[in-house]
């Protein structure tokens, strides 16, 4: 298996959750991710998934029906990892500022290890089959009013419409790491964490409208 492959391993417990240890296909979906964010889907053939992860790629549709609907089932596994690990910790913690506390730490940790994976989400969703792409929006927005909830419960008499706005600044902020990630890991958070958490208590209590 070439060395891609083994840089990508640590994005198939984000890619395939329920199994013990790596599935092949949760791996050609973390080799996919490296080459999609280097090369971008339109510069990626099968073959080259294939090369990467030291198989055929014939062999990837025992897999998947084709490179779209890997794609599409990368990215909505992407979108219910972060889901259900929001939903974990918002029913976990006792006080709102220990929830948006773990979405913050959860956001930036899954950013700063898989910021190929926020690459190919923001510029290649589109070409990800209908179907996934109106799953991954529902999981996203389910994602986000977990945020909007903790934001708006740690910081009241804020406008909710204002707090969404903050809260998608705020994990934009974080979704930075594909361009911003040029320190150590834990530089990264230490830097990042911070930052997201003062972007939220900046929202004004009341926002006048022009």
């Amino acid at each position: 298996m070439s060395d891609r492959a083994v840089r990508s391993r640590p994005a198939d417990g984000v890619l395939d959750r329920r199994a013990a240890r790596p599935t092949r296909r949760s791996e050609l979906m973390a080799v996919a991710a490296e080459l999609f964010a280097e090369r971008g889907f339109g510069g990626v053939t099968v073959d080259d998934i294939g090369a990467a992860a030291g198989v055929s790629g014939p062999a990837l549709y025992h897999h998947f029906q084709s490179k779209e609907a890997l794609l599409g089932e990368m990215l909505v596994a992407i979108s219910e990892s972060l889901l259900e690990r929001a939903e974990k910790i918002a029913a976990d913690a006792d006080r709102p500022e220990d929830v948006l506390d773990g979405l913050i730490a959860m956001h930036c940790e899954f950013a700063v290890d898989h910021p190929e994976l926020i690459t190919v989400q923001a510029r290649d969703l589109v070409h990800a089959p209908d179907a996934d792409r109106r799953r991954i929006r529902r999981l996203q927005a389910a994602y986000v009013r977990i945020w909007i909830d903790a934001t708006a419960a740690v910081h009241t008499g804020r406008d909710r419409r204002v707090v969404r706005a903050a809260v998608h600044a705020a994990i934009g902020l974080i979704n930075s790491t594909p361009f911003s990630a040029t320190l150590r890991r834990d530089e990264m958070l230490a830097l990042l964490a911070p930052m997201a958490s003062a972007a939220l208590v900046a929202v004004p209590r009341h926002t006048s409208t022009i």
